[in-house]
């Protein structure tokens, strides 16, 4: 299985995800077996003017790939010299971002907007795959919105465009993460194309990855939110796939063990005080679910310290 020459192990990739999706959770989404990662989204701009905290962002580490970079940005021109910058990093993959919703990108004309502007896309697209020598691929929505549905174009225009491969989430921006993904999108998509796609969207079980290629035909499917303090997600569905085999989920100690190692890889990246802030979004979602979590969540947002976040987690496990 192939995307462009990166050869990928199996047919599950984590999503990119804002916020979320920094190089130690890439790392522990590898260590699960996922074949391909995707940094944070970054600007084009950002790597040009600002580059020093727009590469703090996209770096990784060799135990990270292969992995896709992602890009952001609205003009053609300057998606392509960002293209380069981020290419002397040494991804395996560019990806271009024409699927965010969010109100501070999209209504900036970049992000999902671009999906309001197919010439456009199409263009930036072309751009990057001229200025870079690695395969570049392109997620994008739906579309719009419920009156302006044009993923099948818009894909058809961007493997015309170079793409070496396209990512369909079933929602429109009007949507946002709202509502049900329409997997029917994803399979009218892969009916037209000859490059790989990848399905996203509610994709919770491993059950649910099965039902995505089943119901789609689609290459590859990406985790998004169903990771999110369950990172257990990916390998089990890799493990349902190859096997038809349903893997216990994590115990709490499984939990604990794994908030741990995590809360100390941010702090290793990010230094105390960031970390231990950063992290209390991932105990919240590693929680859900633990008998007492919400008591627990309440003393875990008020931590500001490594050893204080470590003594509230380990306690769980006496109790």
């Amino acid at each position: 299985m192939k995307i462009g020459n990166v050869s990928l192990k199996n047919r599950v990739v984590l999503a990119p995800m804002a916020g979320v999706t920094d190089s130690p959770f890439r790392i522990l989404a590898k260590e699960m077996g996922c074949a391909l990662v995707f940094t944070e989204m970054v600007s084009a701009k950002g790597i040009i003017c600002a580059p020093r905290e727009a590469l703090r962002i996209a770096s990784f580490t060799g135990g990270e790939k292969p992995l896709a970079l992602q890009l952001f940005g609205s003009d053609p021109e300057i998606m392509a010299q960002g293209a380069v910058v981020a290419a002397e990093l040494a991804p395996d993959i560019i990806d271009i971002n024409m699927g965010c919703p969010v109100k501070k990108v999209a209504g900036k004309g970049e992000g999902c907007a671009l999906m309001r502007d197919p010439e456009k896309a199409f263009a930036i697209t072309k751009a990057v795959k001229s200025a870079v020598s690695i395969p570049v691929t392109v997620k994008i929505r739906k579309g719009w919105d419920s009156s302006s549905v044009n993923a099948v174009e818009l894909a058809v225009a961007l493997e015309e465009a170079g793409a070496a491969a396209v990512s369909v989430h079933g929602r429109t921006r009007e949507q946002g993460y709202s509502g049900r993904a329409d997997w029917s999108i994803i399979a009218k998509v892969k009916e037209r194309l000859q490059i790989p796609v990848i399905g996203n969207g509610d994709i919770w079980r491993p059950e649910d990855g099965a039902a995505m290629l089943a119901e789609t035909g689609c290459d590859f499917i990406m985790l998004g939110r169903g990771v999110l303090g369950n990172l257990w997600l990916v390998k089990r569905t890799i493990h349902y796939l190859e096997t038809g085999e349903l893997l216990p989920e994590a115990d709490i100690k499984d939990k604990v063990s794994l908030v741990l190692r995590h809360l100390d890889m941010v702090i290793e990246s990010k230094g105390e005080y960031i970390g231990v802030r950063e992290m209390r979004k991932h105990v919240a979602w590693y929680l859900k679910g633990v008998r007492g979590a919400a008591q627990i969540r309440n003393q875990v947002m008020r931590a500001s310290r490594r050893e204080e976040m470590r003594g509230i987690l380990l306690s769980i496990c006496q109790n």
